[in-house]
């Protein structure tokens, strides 16, 4: 009869302890299985920023290959400048040598 005793009580203490760990390993697997949600959580705000600061840029700098036209357009502009400031430099001249 007592080792029917002891065998009843070792089987409780495993059982207990069986308990314990698997409790102990369920709490650590919560805590871990949080951080992570709270990780991914922080990264997803992180990713939704740069998307807006990305769009921001985007909206900033789609113009930019017009002023490869404006350009060509400002030389066009500077050089009929130039071309009017030759025919003005030329009429000047022709009117203090006029005598009429």
């Amino acid at each position: 009869m007592t080792l029917a005793l002891v065998s009843e009580g070792a089987g409780y203490t495993v059982w207990l302890v069986s308990l314990g760990i698997g409790l102990v390993v369920i709490l650590v697997v919560a805590v871990l299985l949080t951080l992570i949600l709270r990780t991914a959580r922080q990264i997803d705000g992180a990713v939704s920023d740069i998307w807006t600061v990305g769009q921001r840029i985007a909206n900033n700098t789609i113009h930019i290959p017009l002023l490869n036209h404006t350009n060509r357009v400002v030389d066009d502009i500077l050089e009929r400048a130039a071309g009017i400031d030759g025919a003005t430099a030329a009429i000047e001249k022709h009117a203090l040598d006029c005598p009429g």
